[in-house]
C-alpha cells in the first residue's frame, strides 16, 4: 500500500487557496507579519484542520505548533514536518505555507486509508520565519535549537515597540512546551524553491543537499565632502567612486567563485547625499553565499583584500566589519536519499541541489536529521505577490514529502 499512496493535490491546493484568503493582498499575495492578529487567524485554521485530522496540538514557549498524528510505538520520536505560515510585508501564497500544508495533507492522506505509521508524525509550525516584523528571521527554529537567546527573542520589539511576548500572548500562542524540549527523531522540510534552476532545468522535485554558508558584512567608506564645482577632478576623494568600485568588486566576486556562490550589495548610504557635494562617506552591506566553507572565506579574504587596495588607491578610509556568519549546512544524507528515492519511485524528473536561501530547516538539521524538497515556482520569483507555483508541481512535491517521511517513520519495522 505504501508504494501505491498518493495525495490529493486538489485537497492540498484548495487549502492553500483558503488559507491565502488570510491576509490577501490586491496583487494576489499575502501579508500575514510574524504575530500579527492575522497571523494568529492562520495558525487557529491550522490547528482547526489539524484537530478534525485527529492531531493532537502543543505549542512552545516561543510559539512554535506541534500537531501529533500518533503512530503504533509511542515511543519513538515523531518524523516531522513543517515551515512557517508568516510572511513577507508583500509576500506570495506558498512561501513556507506550502511546507505547512504539505505535512497536513500528509496526514490526511494517512488518514483516508487508515495508514498507521510506526513513529508519530508531526507537522511544525515555525515562529517568526521571515524576520520582517521581528528581527532576526527564523527565531522559532533558531531558539528551538539554541542558537538564539530565549529570554532575548521574547523581548524583541517591534518598530511599535510591541514585544514578541506581548504578541504571543495576545493572539494566544504563548505555550506552556519548554522551547528546544520537543522530540525530532527526523525532519523534512517541503518548499517552493524562490529560484529559476529547477523551472530552467525542466525538473518537477529539487533533492536539497544542504544550505549555503552565508557572510554579513558592513563596510564604511570614508572620503572628503568638498563642493562639487570648485574642486578639481584630481584633487576629489570621492568615497562613492570608491564605494562603486567595491560594488563591481563584490559582483565579480560571485562570478569568480563558481559555481554556487552568490555576492550581493544590498543596502547603501550615501552621505551627505546632496546633489552638488562630492560624497564623503558610504555605508553599504555585502552578502556572500557559498556551500563550501573554505571556498566561502575565500571570497571573504578577496572582500577586504580588493576594497583595501581600491581604498588605497583612491586615498580612502577603510573599515570592514563581518557581524555575522553561518556555516554551510550540510543535510543529513540518509534523509536526502529517502527524498532522491520517493522522487525516483513516483518518476519525477529531479536534481540534487543546494539552498540558496534560508530556511527553518537549517536550523533544525543541527538537531535532527534533515532533508528538504523544492518544487519549482514561477520564473523564480519569491518574496513576491505574485509569486506561483503550479497545482501539478505542489502535488509531486507532497508526494515525495509523503514518501520520504513514510520511509523514517516506518524504518523501525524494517
Amino acid at each position: 500500500m505504501e508504494q501505491n499512496l498518493r495525495v490529493d493535490g486538489k485537497r492540498l491546493w484548495d487549502s492553500l487557496m483558503e488559507m491565502a484568503q488570510i491576509g490577501a493582498t490586491e496583487k494576489g499575495g499575502v501579508c500575514r507579519l510574524a504575530l500579527t492578529e492575522l497571523d494568529g487567524q492562520g495558525r487557529d485554521l491550522f490547528v482547526r484542520w489539524c484537530e478534525e485530522a485527529g492531531c493532537s496540538i502543543t505549542v512552545d514557549g516561543i510559539g512554535n505548533i506541534f500537531a501529533r498524528r500518533p503512530g503504533r510505538n509511542a515511543a519513538l520520536d515523531p518524523i516531522v514536518t513543517g515551515s512557517h505560515l508568516d510572511s513577507q510585508p508583500t509576500g506570495g501564497k506558498f512561501d513556507g505555507t506550502y511546507g505547512v500544508l504539505a505535512g497536513l495533507e500528509v496526514i490526511r492522506t494517512l488518514n483516508d486509508v487508515g495508514y498507521e505509521t510506526e513513529a508519530p508524525i508531526e507537522v511544525a509550525v515555525w515562529t517568526n520565519e521571515e524576520g520582517s516584523r521581528f528581527a532576526p528571521a527564523t527565531f522559532g527554529s533558531g531558539a528551538f535549537v539554541g542558537d538564539f537567546d530565549l529570554a532575548a527573542c521574547l523581548e524583541t520589539q517591534d518598530v511599535d515597540g510591541k514585544t514578541v511576548r506581548e504578541e504571543l500572548e495576545r493572539i494566544g500562542y504563548r505555550g506552556p512546551e519548554p522551547v528546544g524540549q520537543h522530540p525530532i527523531g527526523a525532519y523534512f522540510e517541503a518548499h517552493i524553491e524562490q529560484g529559476p534552476i529547477l523551472e530552467a532545468e525542466g525538473k518537477t522535485i529539487g533533492v536539497v543537499t544542504g544550505g549555503q554558508g552565508q557572510r554579513w558584512y558592513e563596510v564604511t567608506v570614508t572620503g572628503q565632502e568638498a563642493h562639487a564645482g570648485p574642486t578639481p577632478m584630481a584633487r576629489r576623494r570621492n568615497a562613492l567612486v570608491g564605494a562603486a568600485r567595491m560594488v563591481e568588486l563584490v559582483n565579480r566576486i560571485g562570478f569568480d567563485f563558481q559555481p554556487d556562490a552568490c555576492a550581493t550589495v544590498g543596502m547603501l548610504l550615501n552621505r551627505p547625499n546632496s546633489r552638488n557635494v562630492i560624497p564623503g562617506q558610504v555605508w553599504f552591506t555585502v552578502d556572500l553565499r557559498h556551500p563550501e566553507e573554505e571556498r566561502l572565506a575565500r571570497m571573504g579574504t578577496a572582500l577586504r583584500e580588493g576594497c583595501r587596495e581600491i581604498a588605497a588607491a583612491a586615498q580612502l578610509e577603510l573599515e570592514i566589519e563581518e557581524i555575522w556568519t553561518l556555516p554551510p549546512m550540510p543535510f543529513d544524507a540518509a534523509c536526502v536519499d529517502a527524498v532522491e528515492r520517493g522522487a525516483t519511485a513516483a518518476g519525477y524528473p529531479y536534481r540534487r541541489m543546494v539552498s540558496g536561501a534560508g530556511h527553518d530547516a537549517l536550523y533544525v538539521s543541527k538537531v535532527a536529521p534533515t532533508g528538504m524538497i523544492f518544487v519549482p515556482c514561477e520564473d523564480g520569483i519569491s518574496h513576491n505577490e505574485i509569486e506561483n507555483a503550479t497545482p501539478a508541481d505542489l502535488e509531486a512535491g507532497c508526494n515525495v514529502l509523503l514518501a520520504a517521511m513514510l520511509e523514517r517513520a516506518d524504518a523501525a519495522v524494517e
